[in-house]
C-alpha cells in the first residue's frame, strides 16, 4: 500500500540520506561491527549533510524545521543498514536533541547545540541504573548543592547507547529525599569532568555497532550552570519527551522488519528445495502473506502516530500502542524469517540472523512491553486499585 505521510521535500531529502548511507556506512559496515562501535569521522560526516540538528533552530546551526518526518526518514534509512545506528543516531538527535533546544538556557545553547549539531559533539543519555531499568522510584544517583552552588554527583548508569564516546551526557540524579516526582533533576556531564568515569563496553547480543556502556560517577563537581531546566522537574520532563522517543523507536521497528521481510522475499525465489523455489510451497507463500500484512497494517499505525506527533496530537498511551506493537511485530517477523532461511538463517554471515539478533531487545527497551501494556491498560480504566506509581522509565539503551 503507497504511503501519504510524506511530501516530495521528504522524498528528496530520503535520497539524500540514502546516499550518505551508502557512500559512509555500508562501505565499512563490517569495520563497524568488529570495532564495535560508529567512527567519529561518520558522525561528522552525518552533521556535515544536517542529518544530527534537523529540529535544532539555525541560528545555532541546525535545520529549524519541526517536522519530525523528516528524523523518520533517517530512521527508515539507518535501519535498513542495521537496529544499531538507527540506536545510537536516534539517541543523540531524537531524545536528547529535545532536552537541549526546550529545557536549556540561552548560554547553554550556545555552548552544546552548534556542536551537537556538528557531530563534534557526541551525546547520551543517563536514566537506568543497575538497580533501576523501568522504575524511577528506585532511582539512586544523588546531586547534593555545594555552599559554592555546584553539585557533587554520586552513582552510576549502565545499558547506555553511546556511553563510552559521548561527550555530553544528560543525566537524570535525585536532588532531594524520597520518592516523589518533585525529586530529580537533570544535569549534564561532559567529558572531562574529574570523577566521570566510563566502565566497560558491555557484550551484548545484537546491535555491536552501537557503543554500550555503564557510567560511574565519583565525586564529580558539576558547575550550577550544567542543571538543565529546573531543579526538581526532572520526572516531568522526561515523561513530557517519551512520545517522541517511543515513536522514533517504532519508526525504526517497522522499517527494520520491512527489509528483513524483502530480503527474505528475494531468498525464497532463489533457494531450492525439493527442484523448486522454496518460496512457491504453501507454508512460504502463507507465512510472507502475513508478514507482508502485518507490516502494512502496522506502518499505517505508526504513520498516523507521524501525522499526530506533526499536529501535537499524539499522547503518551498512542505512543506505547505504537512501540509495543511493533516491537512484537518486529520480533515475530523476523523469527519467520530465519525460519525461512532455515539453517543458514543462524548463520552470522546472513542478514538475517543479525537482524534476528539485533531486534531483541526492542521489546525491553523505550519502556518493555509490559509496562506499555500496563499503561494502555490504565487508559482503558482497568488501573491498580492500589495508590498509583509515577509512570515508569525506560531502559535507556535506545531510542532510548
Amino acid at each position: 500500500m503507497k504511503r501519504d505521510i510524506y511530501t516530495d521535500d521528504h522524498d528528496m531529502f530520503r535520497e539524500a540520506v540514502v546516499q550518505f548511507v551508502a557512500r559512509e556506512i555500508t562501505p565499512r559496515a563490517e569495520e563497524i561491527r568488529e570495532t564495535r562501535r560508529i567512527p567519529k569521522e561518520v558522525w561528522l560526516k552525518a552533521g556535515e549533510a544536517g542529518f544530527l540538528g534537523i529540529g535544532v533552530p539555525e541560528e545555532y546551526g541546525g535545520a529549524g524545521l519541526e517536522d519530525f518526518r523528516f528524523n523518520a526518514v533517517i530512521q527508515e534509512e539507518l535501519a535498513k543498514v542495521g537496529m544499531a545506528y538507527g540506536s545510537s543516531f536516534g539517541i543523540h538527535a531524537d531524545v536528547v536533541a529535545p532536552y537541549l533546544v526546550e529545557l536549556s538556557t540561552p548560554a547553554q545553547k550556545e555552548r552544546w547545540l552548534p556542536r551537537f549539531c556538528t557531530g563534534e559533539l557526541l551525546t547520551a543519555i543517563g536514566m537506568t541504573e543497575p538497580g533501576a531499568g523501568s522504575d524511577l522510584a528506585a532511582l539512586r544517583t544523588n546531586a547534593k548543592r555545594q555552599d559554592d552552588g555546584t553539585w557533587l554527583l554520586n552513582g552510576s548508569k549502565t545499558f547506555i547507547t553511546n556511553g563510552l564516546h559521548a561527550e555530553l551526557v544528560v543525566v537524570a540524579a535525585r536532588t532531594s529525599p524520597g520518592p516523589s516526582r518533585s525529586a530529580i533533576s537533570l544535569f549534564v556531564l561532559e567529558e572531562g569532568m574529574e570523577g566521570f568515569v566510563r566502565g566497560r563496553k558491555l557484550d551484548k547480543v545484537g546491535q555491536p555497532e552501537a557503543d554500550t556502556a555503564e557510567l560511574f560517577f565519583e565525586n564529580v563537581r558539576v558547575p550550577a550552570e550544567n542543571l538543565l531546566g529546573e531543579e526538581g522537574r526532572g520526572f516531568p520532563y522526561m515523561m513530557e519527551r517519551l512520545a517522541q522517543e517511543r515513536l522514533s523507536a517504532a519508526c525504526v521497528n517497522i522499517a527494520h522488519a520491512d527489509i528483513a521481510v524483502e530480503r527474505t522475499l528475494e531468498y525464497v525465489k532463489e533457494r531450492q528445495a525439493f527442484g523448486r523455489p522454496i518460496g512457491t510451497f504453501q507454508n512460504s507463500r502463507f507465512k510472507l502473506a502475513s508478514m507482508v500484512t502485518e507490516i502494512e497494517v502496522t506502518q499505517a499505525y505508526v504513520d498516523r502516530c507521524l501525522k499526530a506527533h506533526l499536529d501535537g496530537e499524539l499522547t503518551a498511551v498512542d505512543a506505547a500502542k505504537a512501540k509495543y506493537w511493533t516491537a512484537e511485530v518486529q520480533n515475530r517477523v523476523i523469527d519467520d524469517c530465519v525460519q525461512l532461511y532455515g539453517g543458514y538463517g543462524y548463520m552470522n554471515e546472513y542478514e538475517v540472523a543479525r537482524a534476528w539478533t539485533d531486534a531483541r531487545v526492542t521489546r525491553i527497551w523505550a519502556g518493555s512491553n509490559e509496562i506499555m501494556q500496563e499503561l494502555i491498560g490504565r487508559d482503558l480504566g482497568l488501573g491498580d486499585p492500589r495508590p498509583a506509581k509515577p509512570e515508569t522509565r525506560p531502559v535507556a539503551a535506545n531510542p532510548a
